[in-house]
């Protein structure tokens, strides 16, 4: 299955390029992944993907094959596997960069091939529902990488009168008491990855291919309801 996007992140294309390059800055902005290791051009995660109440999580490996720093093109081999053997995942991904002015494009083109339950929504629905993948992707990598909104700087608070420092009592070395030893704040923990929800991503494209077919129904019960009153009116 061949499957084509567009990304555009408002970012010099070398900042891009280098992110691209990073799995670790990159697989936060894809839904559900989660990476769990990182070894030169090999890396290690998993993809939690959700279909109704069906809940799959795909454990695989990543492989950058090329990196062409010129043509700024990678090629990157994906292979993945559900837990439960109930699926298979493999992707030849290809990602070429432009630069746009103070942009970056890109072209996402990905050779596809997979089975179990996701394979059920067929090409058109999965193209699409990738490029939904791809904006949210590109969005989060936007937010990432692009100009960094400057917070207000909050305004000083005037400064105490001299004459009640010097009204203050003046504490001597014995009066002073121990500073208290330095804790070590606690690490937050990683929050939990969010399940890619493919049938909330493929909501909109199945609408879209539902409507024509609901609309032809309507037309022929319709013509059929027409027909009856006529044919009865002529009895």
């Amino acid at each position: 299955m061949q499957l084509e996007h567009q990304l555009s992140v408002p970012a010099p294309i070398d900042d891009v390029w280098s992110a691209v390059l990073d799995p670790e800055k990159v697989a936060p902005c894809m839904p559900g992944a989660t990476l769990t290791g990182v070894d030169g051009d090999t890396f290690t995660g998993t993809v939690k993907v959700k279909i109704g109440p069906v809940a799959l999580t795909y454990k695989g490996t990543g492989e950058f094959v090329e990196k062409d720093e010129a043509a700024r093109k990678v090629v990157l081999l994906a292979k993945a596997k559900d837990t439960r053997g109930n699926g298979t995942v493999d992707a030849t991904i290809t990602i070429t960069l432009t630069e746009n002015g103070e942009n970056t494009d890109g072209v996402v083109a990905t050779d596809l091939t997979i089975t179990g339950k996701p394979a059920q929504f067929g090409r058109g629905m999965i193209s699409d529902v990738g490029g939904k993948i791809i904006e949210q992707f590109t969005a989060c990598l936007s937010k990432k990488l692009g100009p960094a909104v400057e917070e207000p700087v909050p305004a000083a608070e005037p400064a105490a009168p001299a004459a009640a420092e010097a009204a203050a009592p003046v504490a001597t070395p014995e009066a002073v008491a121990p500073a208290p030893a330095a804790t070590q704040a606690p690490v937050a923990p990683t929050p939990e990855v969010e399940p890619l929800d493919l049938m909330q991503y493929a909501r909109g494209s199945a609408i879209k291919r539902i409507l024509p077919v609901v609309g032809v129904a309507a037309i022929l019960v319709l013509v059929l309801v027409v027909l009856r009153r006529l044919l009865g009116s002529r009895e």
